[in-house]
């Protein structure tokens, strides 16, 4: 039986090589060490020379994320330079609380359904773009897709100058950070030298620069607009009020902007990247796919869509499979707290494991197939399933995100088949922060006419 004061086994690894290993092998990193240690386990020295404890059962999960969130703070410092001080990512307590309060409206009902049709759009242009028959990036087109959707649901920016400016400075941004040196970067301190703005960290710091000064400019020019009937989420958020009547300040705005940007972009990408993977890799998901699309006609309402249930359990089953953060946000106590029979003391860390909670067996039979039929057949708990975090942490983004996805699957898959140039299969990578599919993986879209599409529905 476990000593209930002190904390789980872990993995006596030299800290240089364990933290490569997280760096390069990030899934690796977390599956060996479970496979010894179980579900729960501590590794020492990972954060200035703290313990941090590895979550992953329901049950685990559950206790934190229904602790008094005053026994808990943030400690997602490392986003700091790229999201600045007052990100909801970074906050704690009342300020937290405050902020999540603000942000909510525009992502939930009519607010976040109107959005659709600028979706809808979006993803229209993007693929009516790409040369048919002529291999192209899948990764790129979804990059581009849901930064375009950003710009113009989150900005309220249509095309120009400033849109494209904005646009070009992000895309180089993450390039940057999704690249081998600076995902290493991230993790290394040694890495973060700027010598005068001329290192890989340097350049990539003066853009992050140019890009605040396009955000503050628009929230200033915002701010005296004439126009009050805006609905995109930026004028949302500044006509927002909390409960003593105050506005969010510029810097809020800022750093709330950045937050959808770097993780409103990147995610839903590497998402998408992924479903369309999956949909060409497993024919039977496709043919159940398609027909369900068949089955709504030529009506393509984005509201009816994002209720369709395959579609809907295609989206969940990637982000089960694939979760493209893979793990949640780190957190501190500050006050002992208890989880599984462990009494964890002030300054000990928690890192609930999202890629392993995902991949229980017990919970996810043949956890490594690609099954969207498991969300048909139960419901999961928020502490079996939790691909945008949990608890007060959960990302505010979830459902637009979800609305996202279906939005641009349903259109893309309605007008064109998209299968891969090379059928072998392909396994995740580091991309900064999250776990993506190779920016390399190339596939070929072919326009599906209207006769062939209903008689290829017909026959499925």
């Amino acid at each position: 039986m476990k000593p209930s004061n002190s904390l789980p086994d872990g993995p006596n690894m030299p800290k240089l090589l364990r933290r490569f290993k997280f760096v390069f092998q990030p899934i690796k990193y977390v599956e060996d060490f479970a496979k010894v240690y179980g579900d729960t386990f501590a590794i020492r020295g990972f954060y200035n020379d703290t313990a941090v404890i590895y979550i992953s059962h329901p049950e685990a999960l559950e206790q934190l994320f229904t602790t008094n969130p005053n026994n808990l703070r943030s400690a997602s410092r490392i986003l700091r330079f790229l999201l600045g001080d007052r990100s909801i990512i970074l906050l704690d307590g009342e300020e937290h609380r405050r902020q999540r309060q603000l942000l909510a409206p525009p992502f939930h009902g009519e607010r976040m359904r109107a959005y659709g049709e600028t979706i809808r759009d979006v993803v229209e242009q993007v693929s009516n773009q790409w040369e048919m028959g002529k291999p192209f990036k899948i990764r790129g087109s979804m990059q581009e897709i849901a930064l375009q959707v950003i710009l113009r649901v989150v900005f309220g920016l249509d095309e120009g100058k400033r849109s494209q400016k904005l646009a070009k400075l992000l895309n180089s941004v993450l390039e940057s950070i999704g690249s081998p040196l600076l995902s290493a970067g991230l993790f290394f301190s040694f890495l973060q030298k700027e010598f005068g703005g001329l290192s890989p960290w340097g350049q990539m710091k003066r853009k992050l620069q140019q890009i605040d000064e396009l955000i503050y400019e628009l929230i200033q020019e915002r701010r005296v607009e004439s126009d009050r009937d805006r609905q995109d989420i930026l004028s949302l958020m500044m006509s927002a009020r909390d409960e003593d009547g105050q506005p969010m300040s510029d810097q809020d705005l800022h750093d709330e902007l950045m937050t959808l940007l770097i993780a409103g972009h990147e995610t839903t990408a590497s998402a998408l990247s992924w479903a369309f993977y999956w949909i060409d890799y497993l024919p039977d998901v496709q043919g159940k796919l398609l027909k369900e699309l068949a089955e709504q006609g030529d009506n393509l309402d984005p509201n009816i869509i994002s209720k369709l249930p395959y579609l809907t359990a295609v989206c969940q089953e990637t982000l089960r499979i694939h979760p493209i953060v893979m793990s949640g946000v780190l957190r501190f106590v500050t006050s002992p707290i208890e989880i599984m029979g462990y009494k964890l003391p002030v300054g000990t860390g928690i890192i609930p494991s999202i890629y392993m909670a995902h991949h229980r067996e017990e919970v996810y039979p043949e956890p490594k197939k690609f099954k969207p039929e498991r969300f048909l057949e139960r419901q999961f708990s928020p502490y079996e399933f939790l691909p945008f975090g949990g608890g007060n942490r959960r990302c505010i983004g979830m459902a637009f995100a979800l609305y996202e996805m279906k939005i641009a699957i349903a259109t893309i898959l309605s007008n064109y088949v998209v299968s891969r140039r090379d059928s072998r299969p392909v396994a995740p990578v580091r991309r900064g922060f999250t776990s993506a599919a190779p920016a390399g993986m190339k596939m070929i879209a072919t326009p599906v006419s209207k006769s062939a599409k209903n008689l290829n529905y017909k026959m499925i």
